[in-house]
């Protein structure tokens, strides 16, 4: 990998980072429970955002800058995986359940639907 293209990983983190932040408050100002809604939606947002890309047929340095940088930035596995353990521990099952299901049979389901939607771009 280039100099360059760390340089544009670097630069799609820092925009995908604050538009996870600015997202997650809307998102949490919105929907004030215990239930980690802002994760979860942004992660759900990601999987078709990077599926459409994937499907659109975006390569190479534009790849880098928004799929590898951005999205990569903007979604969180970690987080979402802390949060389910929270939940765990929380003993708040049926909302681990339904979050655990939605975050990744949701997150497959929109990744496909945006690689679909991504090949009309094509």
């Amino acid at each position: 990998m280039s100099s360059f293209h760390v340089l544009l990983v670097g630069i799609g983190g820092f925009f995908g980072a604050i538009s996870r932040l600015w997202v997650s408050q809307f998102i949490s100002k919105r929907f004030v429970s215990g239930f980690p809604a802002a994760t979860l939606i942004i992660n759900l947002m990601g999987s078709l955002l990077l599926g459409i890309m994937v499907g659109s047929g975006i390569k190479g340095s534009l790849f880098m800058l928004l799929g590898t940088g951005f999205m990569g930035a903007f979604t969180t596995f970690s987080t979402f995986k802390l949060e389910a353990i929270q939940l765990q521990f929380d003993k708040r099952k049926k909302d681990f359940i339904l979050y655990n299901i939605l975050g990744y049979g949701g997150g497959i389901l929109l990744a496909f639907l945006g690689i679909e939607l991504g090949s009309l771009f094509r």
